[in-house]
């Protein structure tokens, strides 16, 4: 598995000052999508709807809006 592409703009196009260490969001040679985000496990993990789980080797990460919005237009509909 290898990442194909990024998925929006890089970092520094969304304000970060050192344009290396912000969310991301990136297309894996599988189709699947890779997330690098603020782990966030331990506090969300409570507050998951009745119908949604994780499994134990899964965790919760955020990501900023503004990322996933910037990402928007380079997810393919299918």
């Amino acid at each position: 598995m290898k990442i194909v592409r990024r998925i929006g703009v890089p970092p520094s196009a969304r304000g970060s000052s050192s344009g290396a260490t912000c969310p991301d969001v990136f297309e894996l040679s599988d189709g699947n999508f890779a997330v690098i985000g603020t782990e966030a496990t331990e506090a969300l993990d409570p507050e998951l709807p009745a119908d949604a789980a994780r499994a134990d080797y899964e965790r919760i990460v955020i990501v900023s809006r503004e990322t996933l919005i910037r990402a928007k237009a380079d997810i393919p509909d299918a």
